[in-house]
């Protein structure tokens, strides 16, 4: 891929002329957040973070870009790297690089780039990391040791990456504490379930302008992802079918209306198909053989290994990219089977990702959540931390004043019932 890249000491981005049209987006994106923008006025007041140094290895998006300005108005240092080769949006890192901030992200780039730009980010000897699938963390366990001294803790913001934590936690080669921001409720409950579920049918009706009313969707895993896409596929008229390999998951899918089958069976009578398990080969050679021609197949899991693009390719006579974002395998018996965004986010890579409205309460747990740890750094253990109920709590609070919503209040007499064991019927 041919990118022109504009290159110094501080940032590595395609075009920093795209400042501007990125800087209009971002404050589009703040109007939106409001809960973080109250973080961002009291971090200004107290600066909890004066200096510190931050990574973050996120989605560069215009929602990302207000969590940065949040940090930086709470004293911070930041370097911001991307945590995907499809999701950077190329104005929003030119417009944070404008302003200032050590930025390294490129839509597009290669394994190579992706990992060298983590490397310069890396640079500012960081004493917070904010990850998005645990690529920072791992890095520095492998290749950094000589940072693991000056760093206080970490945040981790999705699911994949929690699952990696918890892995190294488990055999004790966690080195520094970590908190699963992705377990807020506020976090996995909407960003997972109404972010994921919108953003990803936007990508790919973005990608494909196909109709999905009267469709077969079928929708791989039922976490809170799953039942994300599930509910938006069926709002818009599309037949769901739902795999899991969890029973009470595939339960809760057959009792939500949903049509529970295994991934043989799936197969045969999907149009299009979403994976969102985390897990790797969920789609694989056996079940591409059995698809209609004309599938659909797309990823909005963190990693692109969800699809075996391996085997897909080894049975192809033929591959062609016919649009952007859309290739076309064409097996042996003449089916054609479309491959999304190259197996990899869907909802980033095809569209905006998460509205603003929901990143709102995603990252306003990460910013609570960093100050929590700069704040309580020698009192944690390197293990995996629950974002703390109390930040869990006042993010829904806000987000409930921010919508105008109240809320009903116990009386002395309900409080007494509810704390006595006395109190029969």
């Amino acid at each position: 891929m041919v990118m022109s890249r504009m290159k110094n000491n501080d940032y590595v981005v395609k075009d920093i002329g795209l400042a501007k049209q990125g800087a209009e987006r971002i404050e589009w994106a703040r109007r939106h957040m409001p809960v973080l923008g109250l973080i961002k006025e009291e971090f200004a007041k107290s600066k909890p973070l004066k200096g510190v140094n931050v990574i973050a290895c996120l989605h560069v998006t215009v929602e990302t870009a207000n969590l940065i300005d949040t940090l930086l108005a709470g004293g911070a240092n930041v370097a911001l790297t991307a945590s995907n080769p499809l999701s950077t949006q190329d104005d929003v890192a030119a417009a944070l690089a404008k302003k200032g901030v050590k930025v390294y992200a490129i839509r597009g780039e290669g394994p190579e780039m992706y990992y060298e730009n983590i490397e310069k980010a890396l640079k500012i000897k960081p004493n917070v990391t904010l990850d998005d699938g645990a690529d920072v963390i791992a890095t520095v366990h492998a290749k950094h040791k000589e940072y693991l001294k000056g760093i206080y803790g970490g945040c981790e913001e999705t699911t994949t990456g929690v699952i990696r934590l918890r892995a190294m936690a488990k055999d004790k080669a966690l080195k520094y504490p970590v908190i699963a921001v992705n377990d807020a409720e506020t976090k996995m409950m909407f960003d997972n379930r109404y972010g994921t579920g919108q953003s990803t049918l936007h990508g790919i009706i973005n990608a494909t302008n196909v109709l999905l009313a009267g469709k077969n969707l079928v929708v791989v895993g039922y976490g809170w992802c799953g039942r994300g896409v599930a509910a938006r596929a069926q709002g818009m008229g599309a037949n769901v079918i739902v795999v899991e390999v969890h029973p009470r998951k595939a339960l809760e899918a057959a009792m939500d209306g949903y049509r529970v089958m295994d991934m043989t069976q799936a197969a045969a009578v999907g149009d299009i198909f979403v994976t969102v398990t985390g897990d790797t080969s969920v789609i694989r050679k056996e079940h591409f053989v059995k698809m209609k021609d004309q599938a659909i197949v797309c990823n909005s899991g963190h990693f692109n290994v969800e699809l075996d693009l391996e085997d897909l390719k080894k049975m192809a006579k033929s591959t062609a990219t016919i649009k952007a974002d859309v290739d076309e395998y064409v097996l042996k018996n003449g089916n054609r089977i479309y491959v999304l965004a190259e197996g990899r986010l869907v909802n980033l890579a095809c569209a905006f990702g998460h509205p603003p409205e929901v990143m709102d309460m995603s990252f306003a747990n990460q910013a609570l959540s960093v100050r929590h740890i700069v704040e309580n750094h020698k009192k944690l253990k390197n293990e995996v931390y629950k974002v703390p109920e109390e930040i869990d709590n006042r993010v829904a609070s806000m987000k409930l004043k921010a919508m105008g919503i109240s809320l009903e209040k116990l009386t002395k007499e309900q409080e007494k019932y509810l704390s006595s064991w006395s109190e029969g019927t």
